[in-house]
Order: structure tokens, then C-alpha cells, then sequence
């Protein structure tokens, strides 16, 4: 069990204290203390390596489930013994440019916070150093923690939404750039690109119901006094979701007018192709006629009349050109 366990610790007073090394007796010495909570980080657990975590924290098998299968949307769940929630923090790759999700489950009851991670995109243990580090915020007991976490989660969204802007930026000037500038792949790229934003917008959008059940009033396992800072994490959160917004529709207008673009560009090949065969046809017309070898044509005697031909076709070659070139088509 200790290899899927990151970290079990009791806080009392805001400060990490030792305590004693199986979880099972550190949770009744905290709950003994009364002042004091177990915070216990569990990665990635099989069934089997939970179980024992599930029934000393008496923890609800539906919300066991969730936090085991993993894959869940955000959300906040009351149960009789424990509050659980579920986040999904986000990861931008700088390399490849994309966005990835972890998840996240926090189970917070009388005296102790479990937390479960899945994937590498977790805070936890910068959250736990913070925390660690003010013990004015962690003295609030586990609500302190959920607080902790959710703002980290948070705020991250934040920088990663400022990324994307960055890159929604250059692919703007890539796609705007004179056409000899403009990559073959460019409506792939944005389309790629757009289905990283959709994959931050379901981490990000569904996290805005729980955050504010939080900062209202009479949620179970949560400080009374604690709203205000989770009213800040959903100022936080709205601002993100509007971010994430603003990129999908912002991409779904540049997708349009590159589409566009190319629609123009085809257009202009057309002509230029229409063009070039309108001047072809009339030399080819005027050869044809020579071609098919008359007895009786005037000009077949005139010692003159091969030249005039070529000049006639020349001339009306470049005569083609110059009203082509005149109304924007060469």
C-alpha cells in the first residue's frame, strides 16, 4: 500500500507534525486531537490498494468508484461521512503545443483530507509546500487544503489560457501572411488547435457549478467562514471559461477565413488558368485552319502570308494579355 501513497502527514496548528507511521492510527490521533487533520495523497490506487483507504475514512463506495475509474467530469458530491470533489488540472506541452488533463479527487471529512491523483498534471505538491509554508491558511483544517488545491488548479488554467493566446496569435499572422508564406497544413493546424481548446474547455467549464456551490453558504465540511475565498476562485474560474471562450471562437473565425482565403486563391488560379487558355486557343484555332490544307484559300499564293499569319496571331495573343493583365486576372 505505501508504494501508491505520496505523502501522509498531521497537521495540527497549521504545522506538520510526526505522527505515528500507519494512517489508520494517525487518523484516530487527529480526530483525538481535535485540532489537528490527516492529509493522506494516494496516486493512481487499484481497487484492491484502496480499499483499506475507503473503509477507515468510511468513504461512499459511488464516490470510490469515481475516484478509482477516473475519466469523470468536474463535480461536487455531499455524502453522510465526506465531501468529494473531482478537478481536472491542465498541462500545456511548450514542445508539442498541446493541452493535456490529469485528474484530481479530493474526499474532505471530520478530520481528514485523500487525496487521488491520476495523470501528471496535478499541483498537489506545490500546494502541499505552500500550505506548508503559511500556517496562518492551513490551521483552517481541510477546508483550507480544498481551498488550496482549487486555486492552484485555477490560476493554472490561467497561464495556460495565456499560452494558447500566444499561439492563437502566431497561427493569426501565419494565416493572414502573404499566400506564398502560408503552409499547406495550416487548416489542419487549426482545426488540431481547436480541439485543444475543447479539451481545456472540458476540464475548465463544468468546474464552474462546484466552485460556486462552494462559495455559497451551508455546504457540508466546509468552513463557514471560508466563501470569500472561494468567491475568489470563481472569479478566478469565470475569467478562464471567458478566455477558453474567446479562443474557440476566435479560432472558428480564423478556420472561416482561411477557408476563405483559399476559396479567393483557388479563384485567381482559375482565372490565370483561364488566361493562359484563352491565349493558347486562338493560335491554336488560327493553325488549325492552315492546317487542314485547302486548295482554294486566297492567302496560300501571297508571299507575304506566313509571316502576316504570325503576326495576326501574335497580335492577338498579346492583345489577350494586356486585357487580362488590365482587369487583375494574370
Amino acid at each position: 500500500m505505501r508504494a501508491v501513497i505520496v505523502d501522509c502527514a498531521i497537521y495540527r496548528d497549521g504545522r506538520r507534525t510526526e505522527g505515528p507511521a500507519d494512517f489508520s492510527d494517525a487518523l484516530d490521533e487527529a480526530r483525538a486531537s481535535g485540532d489537528a487533520f490527516l492529509w493522506i495523497g494516494v496516486y493512481e490506487p487499484t481497487e484492491k490498494e484502496f480499499d483499506l483507504v475507503r473503509s477507515e475514512f468510511g468513504l461512499h463506495p459511488l464516490a470510490v468508484e469515481d475516484a478509482l475509474t477516473a475519466h469523470q467530469r468536474p463535480k461536487l458530491e455531499v455524502y453522510d461521512d465526506s465531501l468529494f470533489m473531482v478537478l481536472k488540472p491542465v498541462v500545456y506541452e511548450q514542445e508539442s503545443d498541446t493541452v493535456t488533463t490529469g485528474e484530481l479527487m479530493v474526499f474532505i471529512g471530520d478530520s481528514f483530507v485523500v487525496t487521488v491523483r491520476h495523470g501528471e498534471g496535478s499541483p498537489l505538491a506545490a500546494v502541499r509546500r505552500r500550505l506548508e509554508a503559511e500556517p496562518e491558511v492551513l490551521k483552517h483544517g481541510p477546508t483550507a487544503v480544498l481551498y488550496a488545491i482549487s486555486d492552484a488548479v485555477v490560476d493554472h488554467y490561467i497561464d495556460v489560457a495565456a499560452e494558447l493566446q500566444v499561439d492563437l496569435e502566431e497561427m493569426e499572422t501565419e494565416v493572414f501572411a502573404p499566400s506564398s508564406s502560408v503552409s499547406k497544413n495550416t487548416a489542419a493546424r487549426i482545426y488540431t488547435f481547436k480541439r485543444q481548446v475543447l479539451e481545456f474547455r472540458r476540464a475548465a467549464g463544468p468546474l464552474a457549478g462546484p466552485v460556486a456551490r462552494l462559495a455559497s453558504m451551508g455546504v457540508p465540511f466546509v468552513h463557514e467562514h471560508s466563501q470569500p475565498f472561494f468567491r475568489d476562485v470563481n472569479d478566478h474560474l469565470t475569467r478562464a471559461n471567458e478566455q477558453v471562450e474567446g479562443l474557440d471562437r476566435l479560432l472558428s473565425d480564423v478556420l472561416s477565413a482561411h477557408l476563405a482565403q483559399m476559396g479567393v486563391r483557388q479563384n485567381d488560379d482559375m482565372r490565370k488558368i483561364s488566361a493562359w487558355a484563352a491565349m493558347a486557343a486562338v493560335p491554336t484555332m488560327v493553325a488549325g485552319i492552315y492546317g487542314m490544307n485547302f486548295d482554294h484559300m486566297p492567302e496560300l499564293r501571297w508571299v507575304w502570308a506566313y509571316p502576316a499569319v504570325l503576326l495576326l496571331m501574335s497580335g492577338a495573343v498579346y492583345g489577350l494579355f494586356r486585357l487580362f493583365k488590365r482587369r487583375g486576372w494574370l
